[in-house]
C-alpha cells in the first residue's frame, strides 16, 4: 500500500511516502526536504509553488503569497490583479507534492494520503484542506491527522520513548504562523487529544518581524525616508528590496541558533548589522515566554504536575530557538525533547498513526464526489476527550453523575417566531469560538451583579462565581475547559472569560460555551454578533427563561450544518452560546429551545 503524508505548514510543506513495503522516508521536492509553501500568481492566472515562487517574487512581489495558510480564513487573496482563492493555492502547493510523489511512484498515485492539520481547526478549515487535497489531483482516500497525535506517534516510533498507559505526552508546537501545545493521551486504540491551546499571534514570522524592527532601529537614522520605503514599499524596485531583506533575516534567526553571532546583510545606503543571539533572546523572551506560560497552564489545569509527564517534545521549525528549551526547563524544571528535524517530525509521525483506531482522531472520506454534489462540512477529527489520567493517590473518587436528562427548573415561557433572512455561510467557523454565561460556586453565595462586572478568580476549570451560577449541572454532566479548548480559536482575540463544554465528540455532541463580559451592552453585541453569522434556513425562535435565581431572553435559529442558541442574563454582562450539529439538516429551532430549556437552562437538577 503507497501511503502519503503530508504536513502542509505556515512556511513549509513536508511530506513522507511509505511504498514498496519500504520504511516512510521524505519526499525531496526540488532537491530539499522542506518545500516552501509560498505561491505567485502569473500573468496568465497560473499559479507557481515552493522554491520557483520565491524566485519570481523577486520578479513582482506583489504577486506573491509566502504564507497562504495563514490566511485560510480570509477566502480569497489578491496576488497582482489575480484573485486566488485560499483553497486554490493550497491545492497548487499539495500538486507539486503530487507531481514529485507520482514521478517517484513511476506514475502511479498513493492509495492514500495522510493530511496533518492544527488540532484546533474546526470543520471550516478542515473542509478547506480536503478540498485543496481534491484540487490538487489526490484520488485516494483523504485520511485527517490532528498534529499532535501525529507529533506523539513519532515521540513514540523510537524504542527508548515510548510511555505507559496512564502517562501523557506534552506537544509545544511552533511553527511559523502559530503556536498550540496539546497534552496526548494513550488508549486501547491509538492516541487520544486530551486537552489542547494555542496562540494564533506567535509563530516564526513573528520573531522575523522582531529581528527586522530591531535591525531597523540600528540603521533608519542613516535615511530615515529609505527606511520607511522598504516598509512600506510603492515601486517593484522597493518591493524586491524589502523581500530580499526579509529572506536575509529569516537566514540570520536561523544562523543564530547555531551559532552565537551573524550579520545581516542590508541594502544600500545601509550599513550591514552585526546580530547576536543575546540580542535576538532579549527581543523574543516576553512572546516566547508566552507560550511556555500557555503550555503550563495546559498542563497544570488538567490536573498534571509537570513530572507527571512522559515528555515535552517540541515540533516546528521555530522550535529550534535555543530559548525555547531554555524557558520551559525554567518554567516547568523538564528538560524537553526533539528527535530528527523538528519540521519533519509531523508528517514522518502520520505513518505511524495506527491506521484504523477511531482514538487517533482521523477519518476516511469517500472518493470524489459526484458533479453538483456539495461535500458536508461536518467531518469528525477528533475523538471523545477523557480527562487525563493521575495516580490514584491524588484523585478524588469521581462523584455519580446526575441524570443526563434533567426535568426544568421552570416551565417554558412562550415563543416569538421571527422572520430573518439567511446569512453568510463563509464565516460558519467565527460561530465555533466565542460564548458566554454565569454560574454560581458550589456552596458560596450567588453573586451580585456589581460582582458579576468584574472578571473574578477562576477555578479549576476555568469558571468565575457567576458563570459556575448560570452554568448550573452542566459542568457536572459535561467535559468543561477554559478558553476554547474545545471550539475554534478563530476569534481569541475578543474580550472575555470563556469556558467550553462539550456532551460527547467535541465536533458531533451539543456544545455549550459561556463567556463574562464587562458590561451589559458589550454582552448584547455579542450574542447579536454570534447570531449573525449563521447561514439561516427559516425562522428565529425568541423566548425568555428563568432559572438559578437569573432571568433572561433565549433566541434560538438553525442553519445549513448545525443550530445556534444565543442567551442572556437581564442584569448581568453574561452571555451563553448553545452549539448542536445538524448534519441531516432537519433541525429547527424549536428544537434546539427545547434542548435548551431541558438540558442546558440555568437552575435544573
Amino acid at each position: 500500500m503507497r501511503v502519503l503524508s503530508v504536513d502542509l505548514g505556515t512556511s513549509n510543506t513536508v511530506a513522507v511516502l511509505a511504498a514498496h513495503g519500504r520504511p516512510p522516508r521524505v519526499v525531496e521536492v526540488d532537491g530539499s526536504a522542506t518545500m516552501p509553501s509560498a505561491v505567485y500568481a502569473t500573468d496568465d492566472g497560473g499559479l507557481i509553488v515552493g522554491r520557483d515562487a520565491e524566485r519570481r517574487a523577486r520578479l513582482d512581489p506583489s504577486r506573491y503569497e509566502p504564507n497562504p495558510k495563514r490566511r485560510v480564513d480570509e477566502g480569497t487573496l489578491l496576488l497582482g490583479d489575480q484573485v486566488i482563492t485560499v483553497t486554490d493555492a493550497l491545492a497548487a502547493v499539495l500538486h507539486r507534492v503530487a507531481e514529485e510523489t507520482t514521478r517517484q511512484l513511476g506514475g502511479a498515485q498513493p492509495d492514500e494520503v495522510r493530511l496533518t492539520h492544527p488540532a484546533q481547526w474546526g470543520t471550516v478549515r478542515r473542509n478547506v484542506l480536503l478540498s485543496a487535497a481534491r484540487l490538487a489531483g489526490f484520488t485516494g482516500n483523504l485520511v485527517l491527522v490532528p498534529e499532535p497525535v501525529a507529533a506523539a506517534a513519532h515521540f513514540a516510533s523510537f524504542p527508548d520513548r515510548t510511555w505507559g498507559g496512564g502517562q501523557v505526552l506534552a506537544v509545544y508546537d511552533l511553527g511559523a504562523g502559530t503556536f498550540d501545545c496539546a497534552l496526548v493521551g494513550t488508549g486501547p486504540g491509538g492516541f487520544v487529544v486530551l486537552a489542547e491551546d494555542g496562540l494564533g499571534d506567535l509563530g516564526g514570522l513573528d520573531v522575523d518581524q522582531a529581528l527586522l524592527e530591531h535591525v531597523g532601529r540600528q540603521v533608519s537614522r542613516a535615511d530615515p525616508q529609505r527606511w520607511q520605503r522598504l516598509l512600506r514599499p510603492d515601486t517593484t524596485a522597493d518591493r524586491r528590496a524589502q523581500r530580499a531583506l526579509r529572506e536575509d533575516v529569516r537566514a540570520a534567526k536561523e544562523t543564530l541558533s547555531r551559532h552565537p553571532q551573524t550579520e545581516v546583510p542590508m541594502p544600500e545606503p545601509f550599513d550591514d548589522v552585526l546580530v547576536t543571539r543575546a540580542e535576538l533572546e532579549a527581543l523574543v523572551r516576553p512572546t516566547m515566554l508566552r507560550s511556555v506560560e500557555l503550555l503550563a497552564s495546559v498542563v497544570r489545569s488538567n490536573g498534571l504536575a509537570p513530572e507527571q509527564l512522559a515528555g515535552i517534545y517540541l515540533v516546528g521549525g521555530s522550535s529550534r530557538l535555543p530559548l525555547v528549551a531554555t524557558l520551559i526547563a525554567e518554567q516547568l524544571r523538564v528538560v524537553p525533547t526533539t528527535l530528527d528535524q523538528p519540521e519533519t517530525a509531523v508528517a514522518l509521525g502520520a505513518h505511524h498513526v495506527v491506521r484504523d483506531a477511531a482514538a487517533t482522531g482521523t477519518e476516511d472520506l469517500r472518493p470524489a464526489p459526484q458533479a453538483g454534489y456539495r461535500e458536508p462540512d461536518t467531518v469528525r477529527t477528533r475523538p471523545v476527550v477523557p480527562p487525563p489520567q493521575v495516580p490514584p493517590a491524588q484523585v478524588a473518587p469521581a462523584p455519580v453523575p446526575p441524570p443526563p436528562v434533567p426535568t426544568p427548573a421552570a416551565p417554558a415561557q412562550p415563543r416569538r417566531n421571527l422572520l430573518i433572512g439567511l446569512g453568510a455561510l463563509a464565516v460558519v467557523s467565527v460561530l465555533l469560538a466565542v460564548v458566554a454565561i454565569v454560574v454560581r460556586f458550589s456552596g458560596s453565595p450567588a453573586p451580585s451583579a456589581a460582582e458579576c462586572s468584574r472578571p473574578g478568580p477562576r477555578d479549576r476549570e476555568g469558571f468565575t462565581a457567576c458563570l459556575r451560577d448560570l452554568a448550573g449541572t452542566v459542568p457536572e454532566r459535561a467535559n468543561c475547559a477554559p478558553g476554547w479548548q474545545r471550539v475554534m480559536p478563530g476569534l481569541r482575540e475578543l474580550s472575555g472569560t470563556v469556558v467550553s463544554c462539550s456532551f460527547g465528540n467535541p465536533t458531533e455532541g451539543t456544545q455549550v460555551v459561556y463567556t463574562q463580559l464587562e458590561s451589559q451592552e458589550a454582552a448584547a453585541e455579542r450574542a447579536d454578533l454570534l447570531l449573525s453569522f449563521n447561514g439561516v434556513r427559516s425562522h428565529q425562535v425568541e423566548a425568555d427563561w428563568t432559572g438559578n435565581g437569573l432571568s433572561g431572553t433565549y433566541r434560538a435559529v438553525t442553519g445549513v450544518d448545525f443550530g445556534t442558541l444565543v442567551f442572556t442574563v437581564d442584569d448581568r454582562p453574561l452571555v451563553g452560546m448553545v452549539l448542536r450539529p445538524d448534519p441531516n439538516a432537519d433541525l429547527r429551532p424549536d428544537d434546539l429551545a427545547d434542548e435548551f430549556e431541558r438540558a442546558v437552562q440555568p437552575g435544573l437538577g
